[in-house]
């Protein structure tokens, strides 16, 4: 009598494992942060992002920081023209917002993760 074991799946392989990774690749939000010095501004701005991002983003999101005192050149790519600002690359479109975020329902409407209303 012939027995036949099946292998063992392989991790990461079923259809929920593979949906999910699909769906983290996907969701990944790459958020840039220009701002000029460590200046209480940045510093608000940046928390602030943080804030909203663990929010309504957990885990989906990558922030740059770019200093444009140590690497002004940057600015050139992303047409800044006044900081701090937030660019948001990943999911296109990109957008920008301006300031130092502290009012959450104008940049979650400028992230596009809320609906004006």
């Amino acid at each position: 009598m012939k027995r036949e074991v099946a292998a063992p799946p392989r991790q990461g392989t079923g259809p929920q494992k593979t949906a999910a990774r699909r769906r983290r690749k996907t969701a990944t939000w790459e958020l840039r942060l220009y701002i000029a010095g460590k200046t209480a501004r940045a510093v608000r701005a940046f928390r602030n992002l943080q804030q909203i991002c663990e929010e309504h983003l957990a885990g989906e999101y990558n922030i740059e920081v770019i200093d444009l005192l140590k690497e002004p050149r940057l600015a050139r790519g992303d047409q800044i023209v006044a900081v701090p600002t937030l660019v948001r690359k990943l999911p296109e479109p990109v957008r920008k917002i301006i300031g130092d975020l502290s009012n959450t329902e104008r940049v979650l409407v400028g992230l596009d993760l809320r609906r004006r209303g």
